[in-house]
């Protein structure tokens, strides 16, 4: 059952910040993955759809006949639901594209910068426990509006050797260029370094566990990455105007992702925190997933009572949840005082889901608190900005002296030296 806490007699700063401690070491078993895919490419790819996935590979790469045929067998209803969402999508990340810009205030100087978007992207999409078309709209469109050439998607095969037909008709809708038939840390080794079917990318991007995480975190440098995403975690600042039974559904809307997800409420009454603890477990006992929200809820769910919405907002700050909903009478009123959050749901009728399906702000979220430092993900993920510097001989000249007074001070003479060899008389 969910534990309930008083904020007034308990160390509230213990409480949140006790964050996931008992995820095992996977570093080993991943080194051993990552360095099995470079060595032997495709070979090891379909050696551990075998081992992995019971899938027996003879290609990886998913035909676009695969794709037309699970558009046909999703039908035009789901395909319709996915353009609306991937236009909601594109309407929301539009906003962000960047352009450079060009300085020419001083005569014989020209400085500037220029947006330039990487050249692949490479999407993984999981396909362990649940599988998420959402995942591959959030991923695909942001880089496709930044003007990335080619987007590769990575999905874990079925046993049959098939992919997920949902996962295969948003890549369509999405626009991207590829899909291949892989899974885990070996799809990142894959498109970290490259084998004779899946090209090197320049930046990995989506959600996946432990394995993929890990394998994230060891290829960064060699590509870029997104973020070191953790198990999904929800935050919610209620008043006394919050209906228990919405306040029930959105923390168990992150309780049935993972067994490590949190669910966090704060509120204000010790009567309103045992009537939203009561109203978990009857819907909890209804949810498919029971056994996987059952572990969260018990090991991560907590319920505040704080003393008022200030101190409410003073531990959301510290805390810094990927999902922050303001489920109060004016949430307008509060949206100021947050600091740190990956994405703010606000009023009774903004629940998390909205966001993770259909709003169009993205819902690849920064996690464990790193949110204090990051944001989502967005089309500058898929950017690169190169500055450029232009001064005649000239405007040069007018500055020679600081430039060499800098660099002598730094100790370079050879600093120095660059700039005064084009002011030495032959």
């Amino acid at each position: 059952m969910i534990k309930i806490y008083n904020g007034k007699n308990t160390d509230i700063l213990e409480v949140l910040l006790r964050r996931r401690d008992d995820a095992p070491d996977v570093t080993p078993q991943v080194v051993e993955i990552i360095e099995t895919v470079r060595s032997r490419g495709d070979a090891a790819l379909i050696d551990y759809a075998n081992k992995f996935d019971k899938a027996q590979l003879t290609n990886l790469r998913v035909t676009p006949d695969e794709i037309d045929a699970a558009c046909e067998i999703c039908g035009e209803d789901f395909i319709r639901l996915l353009e609306e969402a991937a236009d909601n999508i594109r309407a929301f990340h539009n906003h962000q594209k960047r352009s450079g810009f060009v300085v020419n205030d001083k005569q014989g100087v020209v400085l500037g910068q220029k947006i330039i978007p990487i050249a692949k992207a490479g999407i993984y999409v999981p396909g362990g426990t649940a599988a998420y078309p959402s995942s591959v709209l959030m991923n695909a469109i942001p880089a496709q509006i930044a003007g990335v050439e080619q987007i590769i998607m990575a999905t874990p095969p079925l046993p049959d050797g098939s992919v997920n037909l949902a996962i295969l008709a948003a890549a369509k809708v999405a626009g991207v260029t590829a899909v291949f038939k892989a899974g885990g840390a070996q799809a990142i080794a894959a498109l970290a370094y490259g084998t004779e079917s899946i090209p090197q990318v320049d930046k990995i991007v989506g959600p996946g566990n432990i394995y993929v995480a890990t394998a994230k975190r060891l290829v960064y440098g060699v590509v870029g990455i997104d973020m070191f995403a953790g198990p999904s975690e929800i935050m919610i600042i209620a008043d006394q105007t919050a209906n228990v039974r919405y306040l029930a559904a959105d923390l168990l809307s992150q309780a049935e992702h993972d067994k490590l997800a949190s669910s966090i409420l704060l509120c204000l009454s010790e009567k309103q925190a045992e009537a939203v603890a009561a109203e978990v477990e009857q819907q909890l006992a209804l949810l498919p997933r029971q056994e996987i929200a059952r572990t969260s809820i018990d090991n991560y769910g907590k319920i505040i009572v704080m003393s008022d919405l200030n101190q409410c907002l003073e531990c959301a700050n510290l805390f810094a949840p990927e999902h922050l909903e303001l489920a109060v009478e004016q949430p307008f009123a509060l949206l100021g005082g947050v600091r740190n959050a990956g994405s703010i749901f606000m009023g009774q009728y903004a629940p998390e889901p909205l966001g993770d399906y259909f709003a169009g702000p993205n819902h690849t979220l920064p996690t464990d608190g790193t949110c204090r430092f990051s944001s989502p993900l967005s089309v500058d993920d898929f950017i690169k900005k190169s500055s450029f510097i232009y001064y005649d001989r000239e405007a040069l000249s007018v500055e020679q002296k600081r430039i060499r007074a800098f660099a002598e001070r730094e100790q370079l003479q050879a600093h120095a030296n660059s700039v005064a060899v084009r002011f030495e008389d032959k």
